[in-house]
């Protein structure tokens, strides 16, 4: 269960990081205000105004035994005038946000009899409040000094000053300290395109683990791959010398159904060697640099047409971002062939986000099953039962290459089905 709804807690670290150092600062500022203003100030309001009453009822006192010019002069001497009220004044008359002044009513009408109300705007800095005596009601002006403190916010404001100062200072802090993890997700999500950003690991000790052993799996991983890819060369190598040999003595013997036969068989074979060399390499050594995308889907259905497929395009007519080329046109290559085989026409659709791009292959072919779709972009699957076998075999890897490359520039392959033309719809997502 969580105490605010998702939509307004903040995404980034940064922001998270100053929620939970700003809640807290807030939370004790509001707080020690909360309990200072109600405690310290109402109790050095009461104190104050208390001394004042004392000094009022002594005048009182003389004015009930009838010296009244002994009361004025005691009462200039303490610094407040009394005089003969007009309409006696009913009530607290104070600004509501004044809590203070409530203070100072209550204390007056504790401490001093006689109390009627008072009246704390009628003049600036001043307070009246009047009293009864007899039938005489007897007004008296105070400075408003004498009876509460005048500047509490003074120290609100030094709690807001060195508040934000220290906000400031913490963020400054907190900044150094988030620097070297954005600089960790951004080598890690470069390397995820393929693409290798130099990073040396900084920071806190946590962080340095986490980005040596960020450059620990980097390094294995692309070890890993380079074997790979030299292992299968060597292996395509090996290959290809026999079946240059077998392609060479068969193109000496006479030509019949047999030769012929075994002349496709050789080509087969070469064609299996090419994409499991392709699989295997993944297009890892090429460097990405800066395509017009459209311009290559444009050639790429070019050469598709060249070979007599039937292929549409739509969508953006330019479109420049950081690829490997090769390997995308092979993506595409190995998407259009799959359309080819199993359709008699396909449609690239072209379209741009803010972070990412979406080739969308579609064909009117049988499609794929949706509870088939994970299966079918696995290595070596073939979907005999839902793509008709008839129409020309692959070794299932076209799909899984596709997908390796989109995975290589940060995105995915999604299958689906195609609204318009009815098979299958495979979208390339590459991000930017």
């Amino acid at each position: 269960m969580t105490i605010f709804p998702r939509s307004l807690l903040p995404r980034g670290l940064y922001g998270r990081a100053l929620l939970i150092l700003v809640v807290p600062i807030v939370t004790i500022q509001l707080v020690v205000s909360i309990a200072f203003i109600q405690r310290h100030f109402e109790r050095v309001t009461q104190q104050m105004t208390g001394g004042v009453a004392v000094e009022l009822k002594l005048v009182l006192s003389e004015l009930d035994a009838g010296k009244p010019e002994e009361a004025r002069l005691i009462a200039r001497g303490l610094g407040f005038d009394v005089t003969k009220g007009p309409a006696p004044l009913t009530g607290v008359t104070r600004a509501f946000w004044d809590l203070s002044g409530r203070v100072v009513a209550e204390t007056l009408a504790q401490e001093v009899p006689g109390f009627l109300g008072a009246d704390l705007l009628a003049q600036e800095g001043r307070v009246l409040a009047d009293f009864r005596q007899g039938d005489v009601v007897i007004r008296a002006n105070f400075d408003r000094k004498r009876m509460s403190a005048t500047n509490p916010h003074q120290l609100l404001v030094l709690m807001i000053a060195t508040s934000i100062l220290m906000t400031l200072i913490a963020y400054l802090f907190l900044r150094n300290q988030m620097a070297p993890i954005l600089r960790l997700a951004q080598a890690a999500e470069a390397f995820g395109k393929g693409q290798h950003v130099p990073y040396r690991p900084r920071g806190a000790t946590e962080v340095r683990a986490a980005g040596a052993a960020f450059l620990d799996m980097r390094g294995r991983i692309e070890r890993a791959m380079e074997s790979r890819t030299l292992m299968l060369s060597g292996v395509s190598h090996d290959l290809r010398t026999p079946l240059t040999r077998l392609k060479l003595g068969l193109s000496m013997l006479p030509e019949d159904d047999e030769t012929e036969a075994l002349l496709g068989d050789v080509a087969d074979m070469e064609r299996l060697v090419d994409e499991f060399l392709a699989f295997a390499r993944g297009d890892a050594t090429e460097d990405a640099e800066e395509t017009d995308l459209a311009a290559l889907l444009r050639r790429v259905v070019e050469n598709a047409e060249r070979a007599g497929q039937k292929v549409d395009l739509q969508g953006e007519t330019q479109l420049v971002m950081r690829l490997r080329p090769a390997a995308v046109t092979r993506a595409l290559e190995n998407l259009l062939n799959n359309a080819r085989r199993y359709g008699t026409q396909a449609r690239i659709t072209l379209t741009a986000s803010g972070r990412s791009v979406r080739i969308a292959v579609e064909d009117d072919g049988p499609g794929i099953p949706m509870e088939r779709r994970d299966e079918a972009v696995l290595p070596f699957a073939r979907l005999e039962g839902a793509r008709d076998p008839n129409r020309g075999g692959g070794v299932g890897l076209g799909l899984s290459i596709a997908a390796d490359i989109a995975r290589s520039h940060g995105g995915a392959l999604r299958l689906g089905e195609s609204e318009t033309l009815g098979g299958l719809k495979a979208e390339l997502v590459l991000a930017r």
